[in-house]
């Protein structure tokens, strides 16, 4: 089980049964620190000159954007290994939205094909027990 966000993974394995949890984690990973775009742009938005137009400005490059799907990508290469070492039998998938559909994009055939349910939901500021609480319904 994967529960991330764009920042955090935790690599979780259920020790439980389906439908009674009990989670341990196997592996917690953070992503760098993001500073302020801001502190992170060289300068200001690049100009464009119009064939027929006046010139226009281009749009700004959101690094934390480009940061968190950078994150994701690591998260879903990491994922990747764990299920080409065999380590992973059915993966459950716990991420917003926005960071499933990158995670989505960046699995191999392989890990795709043990996906046995996707949330989501935002779950990594839970603590285990929540979260064990929260996927059962209970």
């Amino acid at each position: 089980m994967i529960i991330c966000d764009a920042r955090k993974a935790m690599f979780l394995r259920n020790e439980g049964s389906p439908t009674l949890l009990k989670l341990e984690v196997e592996q917690i990973k953070q992503a760098s620190p993001n500073p302020p775009n801001g502190q992170q742009g060289a300068d200001r938005p690049g100009r464009m000159q119009n064939a027929v137009a006046p010139t226009s400005a281009t749009d700004e490059t959101d690094w934390h954007d480009l940061a968190e799907k950078q994150f994701a990508r690591e998260t879903a290469a990491a994922l990747n290994l764990a299920s080409q070492s065999g380590r992973s039998r059915g993966i459950v998938l716990v991420a917003p939205p926005r960071i499933l559909a990158v995670l989505r994009q960046h699995l191999d055939e392989q890990s795709r094909s043990r996906i046995v349910a996707e949330v989501d939901k935002d779950l990594t500021k839970h603590p285990i027990h929540a979260i064990e609480r929260l996927l059962t319904g209970a």
